[in-house]
């Protein structure tokens, strides 16, 4: 990383954006949103500048604000907004932010799934571009500057990646096309929002490693929004700390990470996982109760047409404990959530077993809904899981609904007693998703899966789209909900910080088999295999003076008008 520098004062300034307001009308008589309220952001020429915050304090916003994207609802101002001109070096006024999309500055999305058209090759995508900042129409020739782009980002096999949807593309690889497609119009500045938020952690370390190498080899600068401060920490130049709305500390990365002056980026670094109190070494009751195993759990697929059969899993054993986690790391593709679809019945092993209290699960309508009582499982997205027309009431009850537990009355005392447990106020189960955050998401998924009892969570990927200060507080409501149930967790994760504050085990995967399977003190400290050590080399090594004083939750913030925002 570069030295780090002020860009307030930096003379090569290639954009200077000052006095942002974005805010949303207010529905039925209520008062306008304010998303970003007075942002201002200097990006030097050849730097990079983080944007750090919570879900909600406005950096996505930020972003599609300055390339004129944000809905047509919105009312956008800001008091000046200049790029610098490509002839004279100096800074030009910009009246309209559309003007500098694609040639000037190129963005790179948070979600290549939605941001790549499903329905379009990725040979197709580009020249669609090619077309429309280019002026190219020769086919041969946007083919080769499309072979040439996914060479440059490192994208393996480019010819034949432009025959491909991006369905059948890896996430890294996904990210690095969105990478090459933001290239496409030669701009100087990339705006790169959440790049790496859904990645494992070696294949985030290569893409990040990316943005380097083409800053570096380009002269360009980026503008990074991320929730990671530790990606932040470890990437950019200057940091600007946002929330709800508003700057609330900006300077120098190493600066603010050493003497941090504003209570809110404290917490933010005090709430990264790695700060969690250490978990106590796992002892299994005596005698100790087994409640999950698998043996040999062996799963392949394709070979059609003479291609091979690929081993998503390959003989793998595991035991799961009463009150234990279990955690599930590897890169993607390793066949982390091959097995998690194995072990929770979603899916049947071509060889194996699956053991539930020692005995083995069978196939059929009854068994399965057995085994659901027992074994629960909470997903990634939890907006995706939970239906959007039922209220958070019925979507915690429908489990029992579904097994036939309880009455009306009951069931409802239920619905009150889990948000109880998951630390979530009662009037909210009257509430659509929509209506809740991201966090009261995650943690209305948690009470939807304690509704049974059951004996096992499975928890895939459960935090990795929250900022830090919810990830912190949601893992340490799922460390309290199992030392008060002694529920066992099998954890899905690239987070390696989040899995060495909450697992007592971890097992590595690799193309399909077990890399390494003990206690997590031992993978973290004395890794036995080569990939694990690559795994551990990638994550972002934030230095942080020491100590740094946990502080109690901040009180609401108040807008400039007097308003209070959570």
């Amino acid at each position: 990383m570069t030295a780090a520098i002020d860009p307030a004062t930096d003379r090569g300034a290639l954009l200077r954006l000052e006095g942002l307001k974005v805010a949303y009308p207010g529905q039925r008589g209520r008062d306008a949103t304010v998303a970003v309220d007075g942002l201002s952001v200097t990006v030097p020429a050849g730097r990079a500048v983080a944007i750090v915050g919570e879900s909600g304090s406005g950096k996505s916003t930020t972003l599609h604000a300055l390339l004129g994207l944000t809905p047509r609802t919105a009312d956008v101002s800001f008091e000046r907004l200049e790029f610098q001109d490509g002839t004279t070096g100096g800074l030009r006024r910009i009246d309209d932010p559309r003007a500098l999309r694609g040639r000037s500055v190129g963005l790179v999305p948070q979600d290549p799934v939605r941001s790549l058209d499903p329905l379009m090759r990725i040979g197709a995508q580009f020249a669609e571009l090619h077309r429309h900042f280019l002026g190219l129409t020769g086919r041969e020739e946007s083919r080769a500057r499309t072979v040439a782009a996914l060479e440059s980002v490192g994208v393996d096999r480019p010819g034949l990646r432009l025959g491909q949807y991006p369905h059948e593309l890896s996430g890294g690889q996904r990210q690095r096309i969105l990478i090459a497609l933001a290239l496409v119009g030669e701009p100087r500045l990339l705006l790169a929002d959440e790049p790496t938020s859904n990645l494992d952690t070696t294949v985030q370390r290569r893409v990040l490693d990316l943005f380097d190498e083409v800053r570096a080899a380009r002269g360009l600068s980026v503008l990074l929004v991320t929730h990671d401060i530790a990606v932040a920490g470890e990437r950019a130049d200057h940091l600007v700390v946002m929330r709800a709305g508003r700057v609330v500390e900006s300077g120098p990365t190493r600066d603010i990470l050493d003497a941090p002056k504003d209570p809110y980026t404290r917490q933010l670094l005090t709430s990264l996982p790695s700060r969690l109190p250490a978990r106590p070494v796992f002892r299994a009751a005596s005698p100790p109760r087994v409640v999950l195993a698998s043996h040999g759990l062996t799963k392949s697929f394709g070979g059609g047409k003479g291609q091979e059969r690929i081993d998503a899993v390959r003989d793998v054993s595991l035991t799961l404990h009463r009150g234990q986690t279990v955690a599930v790391v590897g890169e993607s593709g390793a066949g982390k959530s091959t097995l998690l679809r194995l072990l929770t019945g979603l899916d049947r092993p071509d060889a194996g077993t699956v053991l539930l209290d020692g005995e083995e699960t069978r196939p059929g309508r009854r068994a399965r809904t057995a085994f659901a009582r027992r074994v629960q499982l909470v997903y990634q997205n939890p907006a995706r899981s939970l239906n959007p027309s039922f209220p958070v009431g019925r979507a915690i009850a429908e489990p029992l609904e579904a097994h036939r537990v309880g009455g009306a009355k009951s069931r409802a005392e239920r619905v009150r007693d889990l948000l109880e447990q998951v630390e979530l106020p009662a009037e909210l189960a009257a509430r659509r998703p929509s209506q809740l955050s991201g966090g009261q998401l995650q943690r209305v998924a948690i009470a939807r899966a304690l509704a049974l009892d059951p004996d096992v969570i499975v928890l895939d990927e459960p935090v990795s789209a929250l900022d830090q200060a919810v990830q912190f507080a949601l893992l340490k409501l799922l460390g309290d909900l199992q030392e008060r149930l002694q529920v066992a967790y099998l954890l899905v994760s690239h987070d390696l910080g989040v899995v060495r504050a909450v697992a007592d085990e971890v097992i590595v995967m690799h193309r399909g088999r077990v890399e390494e399977q003990a206690a997590t003190r031992s993978v973290f400290e004395a890794p036995t295999s080569p990939h694990t050590r690559a795994l551990l080399d990638a994550v972002p090594a934030l230095q942080l003076p020491t100590p740094l004083v946990h502080l109690a939750p901040l009180a609401p913030f108040s807008t400039s008008d007097g308003k209070k925002q959570p």
